[in-house]
């Protein structure tokens, strides 16, 4: 499973990439109503589908209380701080 998300990912990031390309290049060269229409698909696209994909598939078995100051964490730092060497000059 954690494969299959993964190649999702770097598909639709492809995809979004091509898509965009494809965009400038319309908006350039032949047809620009349909060039801000790819390019405008491939931002929301990238905003609303790429961008939860890859933070679900980077957070899914994480903790979250490991990244949250509590009175633990504080401790925690305080001893580690007390432990290094001092820098006195």
């Amino acid at each position: 499973m954690h494969k299959l998300r993964r190649n999702f990912i770097i598909l639709l990031f492809v995809v979004l990439v091509v898509l965009m390309g494809v965009g400038f290049y319309l908006l350039n060269n032949s047809n620009a109503a349909l060039g801000h229409k790819c390019i405008g698909l491939s931002v929301a696209g990238g905003f609303f589908v790429l961008m939860p994909t890859f933070i679900y598939h980077r957070w899914k078995d994480r903790k979250v209380a490991d990244y949250m100051l509590t009175d633990e964490s504080f401790k925690r730092m305080k001893a580690y701080n007390e432990s290094k060497p001092s820098e006195k000059q």
